[in-house]
């Protein structure tokens, strides 16, 4: 059974769940700091990369990468947000981390005074939590928020929620990866549950379901929906029709997604960008009449590639990467989109239909899709009826403040 290195008082293995207790006390051996300077924000960082040294399904994060998603300076998502990130040390040796953020965009448009936290990470002491938990929820207090929502980091288009199923598969990209006792350090520091997200796998030995076929046929056959790849040559008209679609399919419930600015967006495109390119056949258009009514964009999971990294490009990291992309044969599922009137009329079956199809032809072996939260019917019954299980669960919690 994996173990993270460290070992903190009371620590258990990673599989172990004991019940937490009712309400944790700060640790008084722990000193927590505000991250302040280029050291610092480095410490932050690696700090991941060693609590979880000898993890086998942990793979990390490109330091380079996470300093510019740390940056407000180059994080086009600080346009309309704001964030701490604090360190605690035990001893003066980095134990565990935390962010805390308001998203002032998405509390806008969900009518809340939420706030966020995130980038959690911790060894396996609730007092130690507790104090992590005490510095994120001052600076959100002080910022006028009226409930704690996490983690989300930093928002929920990059990754959210704990993960509380699924830990003996390998974590897929753009997707959270924790130790089983996460949720009893939330738990045990006044957090609930406040919504559980899905992910599914496809399996291409399952082939494409019969039924999904049958109803891709059928919108086919009508012939007014086209579905095309996305345009590579002059991608911008197409990536700003699926950012509108985005949009339409957002609803100011108080939960999830909420708009994204311009930059923001093709922040998050640049980045998929080498991934699209290496399968543009997986990158897919829905349109009637020329008008765009759906996307489905799906890249090869490069998690593994990455792992083989450990997190630096250079000298050798980014060769090693290379080297084990040729072997990749998992697909990620990474933005879906219906647009809003359009649901229910085949074209999610069509989009499905023609991606597994590709998908097969491509000589893919599984892949992961989702997340979906459990409370939206329409989309988990999508996911299922094209073959999907479930088989990873993430957890978002709450705390009033």
């Amino acid at each position: 059974m994996t173990k993270v290195r460290s070992e903190p008082l009371g620590a258990t293995a990673l599989g172990a769940r004991p019940l937490p207790p009712r309400l944790a006390a700060k640790a008084p051996d722990v000193q927590v700091e505000e991250v302040a300077g280029a050291r610092a924000t480095d410490e932050f960082i690696r700090f991941q990369l060693d609590h979880y040294a000898g993890d086998e399904h942990f793979v990390p994060p490109i330091v380079a990468e996470r300093r510019e998603f740390l940056d407000p300076k180059q994080n086009p998502y600080f346009e309309e947000a704001r964030g701490v990130y604090f360190l605690a040390r035990r001893s003066g040796k980095v134990v565990g981390r935390v962010a805390a953020v308001v998203d002032d965009r998405y509390n806008r448009f969900h009518g809340t005074q939420d706030g966020f936290v995130g980038l959690f990470e911790s060894q396996n002491d609730p007092g130690l939590a507790a104090a992590l938990f005490e510095a994120a929820l001052g600076w959100l207090k002080r910022q006028g928020v009226k409930r704690c929502v996490g983690p989300v980091n930093l928002a929920f288009h990059h990754d959210a929620g704990l993960q509380v199923h699924g830990h003996e598969r390998v974590p897929a990209m753009m997707m959270p990866y924790n130790p089983m006792f996460y949720s009893v350090l939330f738990e045990a520091n006044g957090f609930t549950k406040l919504k559980d997200l899905y992910t599914y796998e496809v399996q291409a030995i399952q082939g494409v379901p019969e039924k999904v076929r049958k109803f891709a046929d059928r919108v086919k056959q009508t012939g007014q929906v086209r579905v095309r790849r996305l345009d590579l040559v002059r991608p911008e008209s197409d990536l700003s029709k699926m950012q509108a679609i985005f949009h339409t399919m957002l609803k100011p419930t108080g939960f999830g997604f909420a708009p994204m600015s311009h930059a923001e967006f093709m922040s998050i495109v640049n980045r998929l960008r080498p991934l699209v390119l290496l399968r543009p056949e997986l990158s897919l258009i829905a349109e009637v009449e020329g008008e765009a009514v759906g996307f489905a964009i799906t890249v090869p999971d490069t998690h593994l590639a990455q792992k083989e990294a450990g997190g630096y490009l250079f000298p050798f990291g980014l060769a090693k990467m290379l080297w084990k992309a040729r072997s990749i044969d998992r697909l990620r599922g990474l933005l879906f989109g219906i647009k809003d009137g359009w649901r229910r009329r085949g074209i999610d079956a069509l989009l499905g239909y023609e991606t597994f199809s590709q998908a097969l032809s491509l000589g893919y072996q599984a892949g992961e899709l989702g997340w979906a939260m459990e409370d939206d019917t329409l989309v988990n019954r999508m996911l299922q009826a094209t073959g999907g299980k479930h088989v990873k669960t993430f957890r978002v919690y709450e705390r009033a403040l």
